[in-house]
């Protein structure tokens, strides 16, 4: 698996390319800059087989519509995924429920690789704002105790920021301590 990471919008989200060797591709957090977005797919001829969603702020979820109909895709969010392991195309990942941030906050973990999206739930060094409507802390502290049991080596996409690992987070993180 490979990740692609572009930077869109006025509040510089994380919007991710996720592809494997066959090209077949997976939008995650689309927020802004649709011309950017579908340039780079271009440009590395990509097949979008789907749209995973975080949570649902307008700076992770602006194109999301639009990229929808383009591809011909399904979007995967909260509203229609269940907790547990999933496959689209050929990608396996698990779905965790991870509220604080917003009530409908979930993270996209690819064991194969180690891999976890979070959107704004968790950033390098600190967590996602839990004084904005549907948030809250207790269900971020909860929250964070669940994503505290996967492996440590584990790569953690943010919906801002630089990447960071659950290692480096449980060790210098605040709120993980």
């Amino acid at each position: 698996m490979n990740v692609d990471i572009l930077t869109v919008g006025v509040l510089d989200t994380n919007c991710y390319l996720i592809y494997n060797d066959n090209n077949k591709a997976l939008i995650v957090d689309p927020g802004d800059d649709e011309n950017f977005i579908v340039a780079r797919i271009k440009q590395m001829n990509l097949d979008i087989v789907g749209i995973l969603v975080t949570h649902g702020h307008e700076d992770h979820t602006k194109c999301v519509d639009t990229f929808k109909n383009m591809y011909g895709v399904k979007v995967y969010n909260y509203e229609n995924l269940l907790e547990g392991k999933k496959n689209i195309d050929d990608f396996e990942f698990e779905v965790i429920y991870t509220p604080g941030h917003t009530k409908d906050s979930i993270c996209f973990y690819f064991e194969k690789y180690d891999s976890m999206f979070v959107g704004d739930f968790v950033f390098k060094g600190t967590i996602g704002r839990t004084d904005l409507p549907t948030a809250d802390y207790k269900d971020m502290i909860n929250s964070i105790e669940k994503i505290k049991k996967y492996p440590d080596d584990t790569i953690v996409y943010p919906g801002h920021g630089d990447i960071t690992t659950l290692r480096e987070e449980k060790e210098n993180n605040k709120y993980f301590i």
